[in-house]
Parts: structure tokens; sequence; C-alpha cells
């Protein structure tokens, strides 16, 4: 079986092709931002993370562009509330972002490029779709004309056009021949951000920004376009039709996952329900969060509850207990080992990561029974399938990005803990059973929690 995928323009689940033989461009919907990431926005960076990831691991080489939305009706709202240059907001949550998907071991993409930088591509574009007649000027604006792609304008959202309401995207309809119309480009307002066009001054409309910058990187005619749910209408509807409307293929397959809720609200700023990335890693573990994110089929919707984020916690736990103990034993391992067809049949159904998580707790399972035998051989081969799976979950325990590499503390807290360890081990031969349980004590209040095993004490960063 190959990778199928369910395509959203066709409601069906379709096999992967790509464009061109062993490559897969995606192009990913990132930040727009006015504000800082919560879970419900990351929960996308998580899911498209773990599809990359799938497809390297099955032989593709991967293209990953994903855009930073960095000029917005709301990003100037925003600055005009604080009294700042847009920039500033934008670029205060870029970095906010950035770290965010760092923090949740989110491969960086292959390239991540933002709106502002892009300008000459959009103005080629509109001129494209002016000279087609699927696009005017008007009063400083331009405008996308529904009408003129009414045949296949809302196939991607099931609509028909005359069920459809007006974009409102501006303050003037009267500039519009249809109110259904969309700004492709916003004439110069006072006080906001002015790059130069044909049709005078102005800033562009969130729409045309990624067709500009897809398509620039990706090909006229790409693979994969993701997305969350929300995004479906009225963005990636008139991304689709003011691309093709230009003469371009776009996406070939349309990927949408869920959205995060709290109780029946989506996650969102304005509802003042957001969880923010930096918080979420207070309750959790950076990996712990990644693990609840991931979990769900990306498809799905999550409710949100703070009870379901520690059992995630608790049953990553158990699979990273497993690798610890196993690591060990085994010092070796093999990074080529198969991966179990269960697995691999449960991520090429559509990415089904809740039936692969299923397959990675079984072989914990089975992987924590041969420990107990002291079968050798049998660990060896279980915890390489198991942390050949979490690496393609980005779930690895045992990878750089959750041990700590990079920290400047980190050689310093092993070599002071090895100090430690090795006063505790000197107490216990002179039988200073009260010195020994002394410095694992002091130990334990610095965060520092001691496990004794048959090969050596070993030791973590406390959970609690």
């Amino acid at each position: 079986m190959s990778l199928h995928i369910y395509d959203t323009s066709t409601r069906a689940i379709r096999e992967f092709v790509p464009v061109e033989a062993g490559r897969a461009s995606i192009y990913l919907c990132g930040a727009t931002v006015q504000a800082p990431p919560h879970i419900g926005h990351i929960r996308s960076g998580v899911n498209f993370d773990v599809l990359r990831r799938w497809l390297a691991r099955s032989g593709y080489d991967v293209t990953f562009c994903r855009n930073v939305t960095d000029i917005d009706d709301k990003i100037i709202r925003v600055a005009a509330e604080e009294g700042v240059p847009w920039f500033v907001v934008a670029e205060r949550n870029q970095r906010a972002f950035t770290w965010a998907y760092d923090t949740l071991g989110c491969l960086p993409p292959t390239v991540e490029p933002r709106a502002t930088g892009h300008v000459p591509e959009m103005i080629t574009l509109m001129e494209r779709l002016i000279a087609r007649g699927h696009a005017y000027a008007s009063g400083g604006d331009v405008y996308f004309d529904v009408q003129s792609y009414a045949d296949r304008y809302g196939s991607l959202s099931n609509q028909k056009l005359e069920n459809m309401r007006a974009a409102a995207d501006t303050d003037d309809e009267s500039c519009k021949r249809d109110p259904r119309d969309f700004a492709l480009w916003k004439g110069e307002k006072p006080g906001e951000p002015t790059w130069p066009t044909p049709w005078g001054p102005g800033r562009p409309g969130w729409h045309l920004e990624c067709s500009a910058m897809a398509t620039k990187y990706l090909g006229a005619t790409f693979d994969i376009h993701g997305g969350g749910l929300d995004l479906i209408f009225p963005h990636h509807e008139n991304e689709i039709a003011q691309s093709q409307a230009a003469g371009d293929g776009f996406a070939r397959y349309w990927m949408h996952n869920g959205m995060l809720k709290i109780g029946a609200e989506k996650m969102s700023k304005s509802l003042g329900n957001s969880l923010l990335i930096p918080d979420m890693v207070q309750k959790v573990r950076p990996v712990e969060l990644r693990y609840y994110l991931a979990a769900p089929h990306y498809r799905s919707s999550i409710d949100y509850s703070e009870e379901a984020l520690l059992e995630a916690a608790a049953a990553y736990q158990r699979i990273e207990g497993f690798v610890t103990r196993a690591a060990e034993v085994i010092h070796d391992v093999d990074a080529d080992a198969p991966l179990p067809q269960a697995f691999v049949d449960a991520l090429d159904d559509d990415l089904g990561t809740p039936q692969a998580l299923a397959v990675v707790h079984e072989v914990v399972r089975e992987g924590n029974v041969a420990l107990s035998r002291g079968d050798k051989e049998a660990v060896a081969r279980l915890l390489a399938e198991t942390q050949n799976m979490l690496d393609v979950l980005g779930l690895d325990p045992r990878s750089p990005q959750w041990r700590g590499a990079g920290s400047d503390l980190s050689p310093v807290v092993d070599a002071l803990v090895a100090v430690a360890l090795e006063q505790r081990k000197a107490a216990r031969e002179r039988k200073d059973y009260a010195a020994a349980d002394a410095i694992r004590d002091q130990l334990a209040a610095a965060g520092i929690a001691v496990e004794d095993t048959p090969h050596g004490p070993r030791w973590e960063l406390s959970r609690s």
C-alpha cells in the first residue's frame, strides 16, 4: 500500500501521486502574526510535520513551504491599539511562532516566505488575472470577479455562488461589481503601510499572498496544500479561484486539520480561550504536548481538557520509560531496522496516527516483557522498532530535541549530577546509608529524580 490521503477538493481518499516522481511539495498556510500562538495554531504545525517526516521516510525528497502573513487587517488593528508600527507586532509574534514550532519539535521549513517580501509576484499575478478578464481595478483596489469564474467558484467548500454572502472585505461596496467579489489589493489608507503598483499604492489582500508565494517556490502546479478546516472558505476557495483563473494548476491535493476546541467553541484569541504555548509547556513537557497534539487523527477535532492532556503525558512517559531502560542494555540501535508493517499501513491510510501510536504501545509492551526476561536480542529489535517509529512521529525521547542538546547548561548539569552520584555510591559502599539518602534527597529537592537499576543509578529531571 502507498500513501493515501483525504482530499478536501474531491471529498474522497486518493492515492498520493506526486507531480514529479520521488519528490513531494507541500504548502502550509502558516501564521497570521497578529498575536502569539496557542495550541490550536501549533496543532497544524505538528500535524503537517508528521506528514513531512512520513513522506521523507517513504523516500520522497520533500520541499516544505510554510508562509508567514505579516501584513493583514488584524495586524494593523493591533498595532494601532498599541501605538506601535505594524512591523513591530508582526516581528514580535513571528518570533513567538518560530519558538513554538521549534519547542514542539517541528522541523524547520525548506522555505518560510513572508508576504511583504513578495509584492512583485502579487502584482504579476494580478496583471495576469486582469488580462484574462478575471479581475478589475476600482478606486485604487483590485478585485477578483467571481462571476467570471462562476462555474467553478465554491467547489472546494461545496457551495453554490448564489448562496454565498458578500465578501465584506472593504468599507465601500460600491467599488465592486458584485458584493461577493474579493479584494486582491487594497488601496492606500491613512496610517497604513503601502507598496507601489500600476493601480496605485496600497497593500495586498490575504488570499492573493498565498497564491503568489506557493507558486513562486513550488511551481505552477504542486502536490499538497494544507491548513486548518477554518481556512477552506473563503481563504482556500479564493486561492484556487485566483490561481486557476490565472492559468496555474495549483494544488493537486488539499489537506485540512481539525480544530482544537474548549467545549463547543473553537480556540481563538477573540474568544479569550487561548492556551498559549509558553503556558502549556509549564503544565507538561514540550514532547508530551507534541504527543497530545499528534495522537488524534489530524482531521478530527480535539476538545481540550487538562485531564486529557495529562493522560497523554502519562502515555508518552510509558513509551519513554521503555526506551530509557532498554537503552541502558542496548547501546547501538539499528536506525535502518524496518518499521512494523502495521505502523506503515496506519500512516499510509490518511496519516492514521492513532493506529500508528497503538502499534508503538504494543511494541513497547513486548519490549517490557523482553526486558523482564533479560532477552537482549528481542530488546534490541524492539527498541530499534520503537525508536524508528518515534522518529517518524517526532517523539523519540533520545533525539537531541528532547534530551536538551544545545543547551549551554546541559554538560554542567550532567557533570554535577555525576559527581553527586559518585559521592552517593561511595557513601553506600562504606555503609553510610544516611549520607547516601541525604544526597538523593538533595538531588530530589533540586528537581533531579534518581532511580536505582540493575545497571546502576539513572537520573532525570523531575516532571513534578
